[in-house]
This record gives structure tokens, sequence and C-alpha cells, in this order.
């Protein structure tokens, strides 16, 4: 099982390295191997399902980007054609009143002509195709102030052109956008009539207006530490955070997920064993949508789910199998996970604190808090360093100090963010001075990891890449070297406790 997430990984990669196809021979393939697992002998089962989760990804992975070059869209986009589309948004839109950007799921496209002005062949102007691919839209004008007011899940319809993603827009279609939307108008709009967006909306704005009351760079602190929305967060306050190690604190995680599920957990203690399992995905579902599903949320939701499950059928499973089994399904269901930066930070942070953050703990000396943070600090940034170090070519030695004293207060800003912002924001028209009281302990907070953020940002010190692989390819023959020692002299001291209990004997006299 531990095998798992490396040999889908592999898969996905094999796939991307053969390009787009329908892939159906990989899929009856990686079925037939499945299938022939389940009755091999123990020997063989493990790499018979090893190999044929490979196959499976491999063509996930090659039908994923077949769908991004073969669809209803493809001949308007190469004709870069004029279009009104009408879809769903993919998360908030970020950018100003003057340039919008967002993601939408595209549901049906109305051509118009061609983006140059002349007209497109008779046959297709005016019909309407299915689309169901999501698209970059860019809007800018007097569309990007309509549109940047609006929330995920609300529904849209756009006019302007279709053209190929290139440059730094190619990003874009890890998140299986096809084309970019270049909208010139948004011509109606409305709100989602999906319960879940409705209710994941509603909430998220109950936790932020509360903190509508905090000076504009604490509000948008909050907001990246509540439900993980940076878009109102300065540029100079984003590069400190991640000039000292912090950025993960705007990302919301797992443990988010926990608070939250805390705050409802003497409801949820009252349930019955199947209404709980229910209520606690409930939970899960409405969460990832208040957060617009983060990566990191993603995983976290996963896990979770995969761990209650466990225990609802009597099989609980914690650590590394709840991992590798929430990683496995998210990146059998979308396999341009393995592209994101985000989720592959979550991943390895996890997996650091699972594996070694007691262990490192244990080795440390001091009180018990400090040990248990010092050691959960020190495996999450083991952990995190192999997407780190090669994404951003660098690790700054400031970050483990910073953590220490920045995560502390992580904890009671999102816990007290979340219960006074949805108080404060009920408390505001009616008590404003009470809903401010309420709010005061969210500010000190906030300033408190601002200055830690401002503070350790000044440090200059960082590793980079090929600095640390020296030093890590060092540590590892340091700790080969002393293991070897020691094995030697463990076997020295059997050698002669074996030899101290054998009696002697002597040789018959001739």
């Amino acid at each position: 099982m531990y095998g798992f997430p490396p040999a889908i990984a592999v898969g996905v990669l094999v796939g991307e390295g053969l390009g787009p196809a329908s892939a159906r021979g990989f899929l009856v393939a990686a079925v037939l191997v499945l299938l022939a697992a389940t009755r091999a002998g123990s020997g063989w089962r493990a790499v018979l399902v090893l190999v044929g989760l490979a196959l499976l990804a491999c063509g996930l992975e090659r039908r994923a980007l077949d769908g991004l070059v073969h669809s209803a869209l493809t001949r308007p986009i190469a004709d870069r054609a004029d279009a009104e589309i009408r879809g769903r948004l993919v998360g908030d839109p970020d950018g100003s009143r003057w340039t919008t950007r967002v993601l939408v799921r595209v549901d049906d496209a109305r051509l118009v002509g061609r983006a140059s002005g002349a007209a497109v062949a008779t046959p297709d102007r005016g019909r309407v195709i299915q689309v169901g691919r999501t698209v970059l839209v860019v809007a800018s004008d007097g569309a990007a102030s309509r549109l940047v007011v609006l929330s995920s899940g609300d529904r849209v319809t756009l006019v302007g052109w279709l053209r190929p993603l290139d440059g730094f827009d190619r990003r874009w279609r890890w998140r299986h956008a096809v084309a970019r939307f270049d909208a010139r108008d948004l011509r109606a709009a409305s709100s989602s009539s999906a319960p879940i967006d409705s209710i994941a909306n509603m909430a998220r704005g109950a936790v932020l207006r509360g903190a509508d009351l905090l000076p504009a760079t604490e509000r948008a602190l909050v907001a990246g530490f509540l439900v993980g929305d940076t878009r109102d967060l300065p540029d100079d306050v984003l590069a400190q955070f991640r000039d000292a190690g912090l950025s993960h604190l705007l990302a919301v995680s797992g443990a988010n997920l926990a608070f939250v599920l805390a705050l409802v957990g003497p409801v949820l203690r009252r349930l019955r064993r199947s209404p709980r399992l229910v209520a606690i995905v409930a939970v899960v579902a409405i969460f990832g949508a208040m957060t617009r599903w983060e990566p990191s949320v993603l995983r976290a939701g996963a896990m979770v789910s995969v761990a209650v499950f466990a225990a609802h059928i009597g099989r609980p499973a914690r650590g590394v199998r709840v991992l590798a089994l929430a990683v496995s399904g998210l990146l059998l269901v979308d396999p341009f996970l393995l592209h994101s930066v985000g989720f592959g930070l979550s991943v390895g942070a996890t997996l650091g604190i699972t594996l070694l953050a007691a262990p490192c703990a244990r080795r440390l000396r001091g009180p018990r808090w400090l040990r248990d943070s010092l050691g959960t600090t020190l495996a999450a940034q083991v952990g995190v360093l192999p997407v780190l170090v090669p994404v951003f070519g660098s690790l700054p030695l400031v970050s483990i100090p910073a953590n220490l004293l920045a995560v502390p207060l992580a904890a009671p800003l999102t816990i007290w963010g979340l219960v006074a912002g949805a108080a404060a924001g009920v408390l505001a028209p009616p008590a404003p001075g009470i809903a401010e009281v309420l709010q005061i302990p969210t500010l000190v907070l906030a300033d408190g990891v601002l200055g830690i953020a401002s503070a350790a940002a000044t440090v200059p010190l960082a590793v980079d890449a090929e600095a640390l692989g020296v030093a890590i390819v060092g540590a590892g023959a340091i700790a080969a070297a002393v293991g070897m020692v020691r094995a030697t002299r463990r076997d020295r001291r059997m050698l002669a406790r074996r030899g101290a209990d054998q009696p002697s004997q002597r040789l018959p006299a001739r």
C-alpha cells in the first residue's frame, strides 16, 4: 500500500511522456493486471497491483491530456473565433476592475465569427455547441469590473474571443484549461443554484464579514489564514512570508479542517455512527467549497474521509497508510495534481510530520512543548525539501526559528478568527462596538504574525540547491559511516558474549 503513490506517480509521468491519446489499451491492460492480482499468490500480488496502478495512471494521464487538445472547442480555438460562452466560475475572480482572471467551466458556446473580423463559414455562424471544458477567462475594462465581484460557483454569460494558451498562461492547462477566452462583455450573471455552493458562500461571507472591521493588511491576512484567500494581500507582504519560509501559513491546510471539525465536534458526537459519517463528509465538502478546494484542502479532506470510513467499517488506519490511500485516490481522479506545487508541499509536509516528528522530538532536549514544536517544524521542513528546493532553488535558513515563533500564533488566530469573525459579522450592524472588541485578539495575533514574517525576511541566509545537495550527501555519508561503526561494535559485543557463554574445551592429553 505504501508503494501505491510512487507507482501512480511513475505512471503519470510515463503517460505525460507518451502524450495525449484515448489510451484504451492501457486502461484495459490495467484492469486485467489488477484482476490477475486478486488471484495471484502473496509473492506476486503486490507486484501486479503496483504494475496495474501504474498502467491505470498512465492511461488516465493520457486521456486527460487528450481532453486538452481534442474537444468541441478545438476548431474555434485554432480559428481564434469570437464566441458567447455560458458557464460556471471555478474559483473566485482574481485581479482588479481593469483586468480579472478566473477559470470558467463552459457548458455551451455560440460561435459568432472570427476574431480578425472575417466571418466564419455559414454553417458555424450562430451555432451553439455543447462544450463541457474549462477555459481561462481574462476580462478587461467593463467586463472586469463586473466580473471581479462575483464568487465561485456563480453562472455567467460572457462575450469575447478564443485563443490557444501560450507563454505563462500554459501553466493553466494543469488546471484543465483548454484555451484562453478574452472577455469584452459580461452579458449576464446569476448566483449558483447548487446547494453546496450556496451554503459555502454563505458561510464564507459570514466568517469574512467580521474581518471588515480590521485594517486592510490584517483583514487580507485573516482571509488567507481562514479560507486561503490572499488576493488582497500586498505583494511585499507575500514576499516577506515567502522569504521567511512562512508561505504555508497562507494556504489552508489540514490544521484548519481539524479546527473546524473540533468546533462542530460536540454536535457530531451526539449522532449515531452512520449519520455521523455522513455529517463529517458534509462538513469536509462544505469547508472544501469555502476554501475553493485548495490542493492542501483536497489532501486533508481525502485523509479525513479515508480515516472516518476506515473507522466506520471497523478497520481503523492511521498515519502513512491513510496518506497513501488519500494521495493515490486523488492522483487517480486528477493526475494533473502531480504538477501542483501546493499539493506536493502539503503531501511532503504531512509525510515528514508523520514519519519524523516523534523521533525528532525524542532526540531533542528541553521542555516537552519546545521539543514537540521543534520536532514538528524540523520534520515538516525535511518533508517539503524534495519539492521546495527544485521549485524555488533555495531554502531559507530562518524558516525554522520563524516557524517556531509563528506557528503557535497560527492556531489561536485561526480558531478565534473563525468564531469571532462569524460573531462580529452578525453583531456589527446592531452593535459595532461589541464586534470591534471581539476582533481585538484577532488584530493582536495578526500583527504578531506579520511582525515575525517581516523580521525573518530581513535575514538573508539561505541554502541553494547545490549546497543543499552537497550537505545531504555529506550527512548521508556520515550517517552511513556511523551506522557501520555501530554495527561493527554491536557484532563484536555479540561475538564476545557468545564466547563467554560457551564452556571452554580442553584438548585431550596424549
